[in-house]
């Protein structure tokens, strides 16, 4: 059975971190899946992901206002989550050896994922398992074998710097 990371914190590097983590098991042979939950914008790295044959999960469109969402919408979100999660689950059951589950935390936290299905994934899994997201719960961080929190000491974004295409997308 594989072990569960948790990479959390308000810092910069969580998404980073696991998928390095995956190109290391990539490039030593083993299979990986990529489920990205709450972020459905182009992002830099899936170019590079996809361009390997890494199976990618993601949602359709970009969730991350989720406070301003119905509840039409929001349960379109959990949905779809959850639906990634248990394809997620398939993978794992097909001999995946390592699956990132970006930003599955503040899914968790805000219900835009089944959480039993969750939980039961993280009860049950039998590859390696990468979870990112701020404010990892303590139920979450239970399961965890590894923890890395990723603080913020500063941050362009603290200057009125807006996010840069290559560097934090």
């Amino acid at each position: 059975m594989g072990l569960i990371h948790v990479y959390t914190g308000d810092g910069k590097g969580k998404t980073s971190a696991a998928i390095g983590l995956m190109m290391r098991a990539y490039g030593c042979g083993m299979k990986c899946v990529f489920v990205q939950f709450l972020k459905g914008s182009e992002t830099g790295e899936l170019e590079t992901i996809s361009k390997l044959g890494i199976k990618i999960l993601r949602n359709s469109r970009d969730y991350g206002f989720w406070s301003g969402m119905d509840e039409i919408q929001r349960n379109a979100v959990k949905l779809e989550n959850t639906e990634n999660l248990l394809t997620a689950a398939e993978c794992d059951a097909e001999g995946t050896e390592l699956i990132v589950l970006d930003e599955v935390i503040p899914a968790y936290n805000l219900g835009a994922v089944e959480k039993d299905v969750l939980i039961n994934f993280l009860r049950s899994h039998n590859c390696e398992l990468v979870l990112t997201g701020r404010n990892a719960s303590d139920e979450l961080l239970n399961y965890a074998d590894y923890v890395s929190e990723i603080k913020k000491i500063r941050h362009p974004f603290d200057k009125g710097v807006n996010a840069r295409k290559g560097i934090e997308y």
